[in-house]
């Protein structure tokens, strides 16, 4: 068996699907996954570098089997893609309890699941370790209007995931990334994209399915170079924390941090106000 072994969520259509091919290209190993497997095809595909197995990010049983499969396939896990999710588009106050709770559901706690089975999997192999990708996006960093919710699941990884990279000792070699894209022309701003289901005129102002429909299509970038760039990032060998991917997410990650570092400057008398009298920070 050559190479990694690479377990993608999400793989039927978008960065899954596409990543699933680059880690073929690569000569590496790929356990595919999706609810529905049977609808999984790749080219240059055979049982000694793929496997396809059904996995729904909000059953643990299901992660377990499929984790389960791979081993039993391939004896190891290196790399795991926590890639399924999806956009929810629309104004706060026109969003469902129950469209909240499914995009929370799916984008955050379905993707937790998966990195605590991750874990087990990757500390109980040996040679020990392994690489967990977090895709999560510009919105994981910055606050898009009319994605509240969704920018709230992805910051939610965002924390999650820069906590547990300082819990895991050392020694199990498990190293910890959040892959953050900006706009790529996959179907996520299509027929992948959820609107909120109340209507309130109070935001008549704003055409939600016209502006997302306005952008499909025309983001910067290409799901191929993403694919490719969340495959360099999964194989360095120390790869960062966190990683933009996108000439517009790197604009505006940019704008973001200048805007925090001017902002803590303005204000930094007010912050450092208020330690108890005599107070000495330890050594």
């Amino acid at each position: 068996m050559p190479g990694k072994v690479f377990l993608i969520t999400g793989t039927s259509t978008g960065f899954g699907a596409e990543y699933v091919k680059e880690v073929i290209k690569n000569g590496d190993t790929v356990v595919a996954t999706a609810r529905d497997p049977s609808k999984l095809s790749f080219a240059n595909t055979s049982e000694k570098n793929y496997l396809a197995v059904a996995l729904d990010v909000l059953d643990k049983s299901s992660i377990d089997a499929a984790f389960a499969s791979a081993l039993d396939k391939f004896g190891r896990v290196d790399v795991v893609v926590n890639n399924a999710g999806y956009g929810l588009c629309g104004a706060f106050e026109t969003l469902s309890e129950a469209q909240i709770r499914q995009q929370m559901e799916i984008n955050f706690f379905g993707l937790i699941d998966v990195t605590r089975k991750s874990l087990e999997v990757m500390r109980a192999q040996k040679p020990q370790g392994g690489v967990i990708q977090q895709v999560t996006s510009i919105g994981g960093q910055r606050g898009v209007p009319l994605f509240s919710i969704y920018c709230a699941s992805k910051w939610a990884v965002e924390g999650f995931t820069e906590a547990l990279s300082h819990e895991v000792k050392p020694e199990w070699n498990i190293k910890l990334t959040c892959v953050e894209p900006g706009g790529f022309r996959t179907d996520w701003a299509g027929r992948s994209m959820a609107f909120g289901e109340i209507e309130n005129s109070a935001y008549d102002h704003l055409d939600t399915r016209k502006l997302a429909d306005s952008r499909n299509g025309k983001q910067a970038g290409d799901p191929v170079k993403g694919a490719a760039a969340m495959y360099k990032l999964a194989v360095m060998e120390d790869p960062p924390l966190r990683c933009i991917i996108g000439t517009d997410a790197f604009k505006l990650i940019n704008g973001k941090l200048q805007t925090y570092k001017e902002n803590i400057e303005k204000h930094k008398e007010l912050s450092n106000s208020t330690d108890v009298d005599g107070y000495v920070a330890p050594s």
